[in-house]
């Protein structure tokens, strides 16, 4: 539930920081001065890269949950329980262990997001953030494809 706040809270600044930007970016526009209004146009191209960013980031976000869930209801979700150290990070040797199978799932089953999503779990685990997202991001993309199918 926290994470759910700390989003929200991020949301709103970020669409704040994007109102405020655009309504700089016009009074630079209409002063008609011409260094005022390339910067102006400079501004414009910040808030459309910060709504992008936005939208990507909770379509992310909201992609992940609706896996998740679905994989929970197969009953479908790793039941390994990894330990972690005082520092919270998980032990990088029982994360490592478990690569194997779920990179196996995925080499035999390329178009099953269900071994996509596993897998990201696992990157996630052994906190390679970078190729969890990558993973997820394909299981999203291969989940949608499927429904699209139906």
């Amino acid at each position: 539930m926290s994470a759910r706040i700390g989003v929200a809270v991020m949301a709103v600044l970020l669409a704040l920081y994007i109102v405020l930007v655009a309504q700089r970016a016009w009074l630079l526009l209409i002063s008609g001065q011409p260094i005022g209004v390339v910067m102006g146009v400079a501004l414009i191209v910040l808030p459309l890269i910060a709504a992008w960013a936005l939208w990507r980031e909770l379509a992310f976000g909201l992609g992940t949950q609706r896996l998740g869930r679905l994989l929970e209801t197969e009953q479908a979700l790793p039941t390994e329980q990894i330990d972690v150290r005082p520092s919270g990070r998980p032990d990088r040797a029982q994360a490592d262990e478990l690569f194997p199978r779920y990179r196996a799932d995925v080499e035999e089953h390329p178009d099953d997001w269900r071994a996509w999503f596993r897998l990201g779990l696992a990157y996630d685990g052994a906190g390679d953030r970078t190729r969890a997202r990558q993973a997820v991001r394909t299981a999203i993309r291969l989940e949608k494809a499927g429904r699209a199918r139906s």
